[in-house]
């Protein structure tokens, strides 16, 4: 009896063990999973606004093409409705935690910037943007384009 009641506790035990650690794996894949789905999510916004992007930059040279202030108003109202559209635009982006970058003075860095061209600059040291041709936009850690910018001699 000493015999049956000792071999069924073993099997308790390691029947016990065993749900213990696919209870641990489990947790560990639903873990992983998470986090796998928030970094595609990241990545899907990402290519999205790669393509958006774009758009913004296209509203910001007709407005400046037009002579209009980005941040003022129009009587027409063609101009007046593309302002409209550019800071809504510009607007939900932001609250979605998108960034412009606009490195101008800054040291160059090619892991956010993209030169361009160099040129020399009076009174500024080798390696400082001295133009920004374009602006570069980040999400985040992750960068969305970069900078196309002019860099010094």
């Amino acid at each position: 009896m000493d015999e049956l009641l000792a071999d069924t506790r073993r099997e308790r035990d390691e029947y016990l063990d065993l749900a213990k650690r696919t209870k641990a794996d489990f947790e560990n894949f639903r873990k992983r999973m998470a986090a796998e789905v928030q970094a595609a999510a990241v990545r899907g916004k990402g290519e999205l606004l790669r393509d958006v992007v774009p758009v913004l930059d296209d509203l910001e040279r007709a407005i400046q093409a037009a002579g209009l202030d980005p941040e003022g108003d129009s009587e027409d109202g063609l101009s007046h409705g593309v302002l409209l559209v550019f800071r809504s635009l510009r607007e939900t982006l932001g609250r979605n935690g998108v960034e412009a970058v606009d490195p101008t003075g800054e040291k160059f860095d090619p892991q956010m910037h993209e030169a361009l061209s160099t040129q020399p600059a009076d009174g500024v040291e080798s390696g400082v943007v001295v133009e920004t041709m374009q602006k570069g936009y980040r999400l985040g850690e992750q960068l969305i384009r970069p900078a196309r910018v002019v860099v010094s001699e």
